[in-house]
């Protein structure tokens, strides 16, 4: 496989000259975005708005800067995520534009709307055809990101506690899944009670479109025969009883996290960004966030979303390593993420990734 093109661009600026967001569109730029072909067609900006309590996450000042850009190419853009499979501050539309807002994400600030992929309880999905797919034949992801003519991903680059990285493949593989769709990515995609904590209130079951919850002794019991999976029962808990099945090996959820992110770029044209700025060592899905591990690095874009992970990678594994962090005590082993995160190993999706055809591990890293 060639080599793929990944462009980096640093966050020093001169005194009294351009700025972080003038050097985000000339690397934009320079890594051939204006090669796409944005007229009239509507534009999807997947990123992460963060969980409400959380400030690593990316200042919307980014994603207006991309924003802008499509429509200086005459695109149509739109700022989007989906739902979350728990039960935190953005497990229903309503909730998660509330908490965009809070972040800061307004049509106002951003120059777009804002829209949530998968609908009002996170079950407006489309079935979408994984290209060489080994767990999957098909992926079950937000439609309106499937209805989108061109995907753009907008990537906070960070640690995560299952996957190691919160990279670009995350971003679009595990971001763009609908709520039934993070259920068949984190577990074999049927929930489970945890009796001590369930108060047999029942909103549970009467949200259950399949008849598959039921009360019994004053605790709710689950009928995986009639269970859809959807994951809907999950974000209307007020006890947090109902929980995936955490029972699947962290290497099987990075190998189908980048199934689901071929699912969602085959057959159209797409561009990733990634920053590698406040690299917190968990993911922005937290209600807090940590102190950063490493310093700020920097920018990059490529066609190549996993070319992109690797660079960014390479580039965090190279930069010094900052005190009083999570790090605090870890071996060094080279390996920044690998230490954070004993038992995660974030090679496992980028080479899966490689393994079905997503993208390459051969890059040239192009500094400006």
């Amino acid at each position: 496989m060639n080599e793929s093109k990944v462009y980096f661009t640093d966050f020093r600026t001169a005194f009294y000259g351009e700025g972080i967001l003038g050097k985000l569109e000339k690397l934009m730029k320079k890594a051939g975005f204006e090669t796409l072909d944005l007229r009239g067609r509507f534009t999807a900006i997947k990123l992460h708005f963060g969980e409400a309590g959380n400030l690593a996450y990316l200042r919307p000042q980014y994603a207006r800067t991309v924003a802008d850009y499509v429509k200086k190419q005459g695109g149509i853009p739109f700022l989007t995520d989906c739902n979350t499979l728990y039960a935190g501050s953005r497990k229903n539309a309503v909730e998660h534009l509330a908490t965009a807002v809070l972040n800061g994400f307004t049509e106002s600030t951003v120059h777009c709307p804002v829209l949530i992929a998968d609908g009002l309880k996170g079950d407006d999905e489309v079935k979408v055809p994984v290209p060489g797919g080994i767990h999957f034949k098909e992926a079950r992801i937000g439609r309106t990101v499937m209805d989108a003519d061109v995907f753009l991903s907008l990537t906070h680059f960070k640690g995560h506690e299952k996957m190691g990285i919160g990279g670009c493949v995350k971003n679009i593989g595990m971001g763009c899944a609908s709520r039934a769709g993070k259920m068949e990515l984190h577990s074999d995609g049927k929930p489970v009670v945890e009796e001590e904590e369930c108060i047999g209130c029942g909103k549970c079951a009467s949200h259950c479109a399949h008849g598959a919850l039921k009360l019994s002794h004053g605790k709710m019991t689950v009928d995986h025969e009639k269970c859809s999976g959807c994951g809907s029962c999950i974000s209307v808990c007020p006890a947090t009883a109902l929980q995936p099945t955490w029972r699947q090996a962290d290497s099987l959820l990075d190998e189908k996290t980048a199934e689901y992110a071929a699912a969602v770029l085959a057959g159209r044209p797409h561009f990733h960004i990634s920053i590698l700025n406040n690299i917190s060592p968990n993911c922005d899905c937290h209600g807090e966030n940590d102190a950063a591990i490493l310093p700020d690095i920097g920018m990059l874009a490529s066609f190549d979303p996993v070319a992109l992970d690797f660079a960014a990678c390479e580039l965090c594994n190279r930069a010094p390593r900052l005190d009083h962090t999570w790090l605090d005590g870890k071996a060094n082993t080279g390996d920044v993420f690998n230490d954070a995160h004993g038992k995660s190993r974030w090679k496992d999706t980028l080479d899966h990734a490689v393994k079905i055809g997503l993208g390459s591990d051969r890059y040239e890293l192009i500094r400006l």
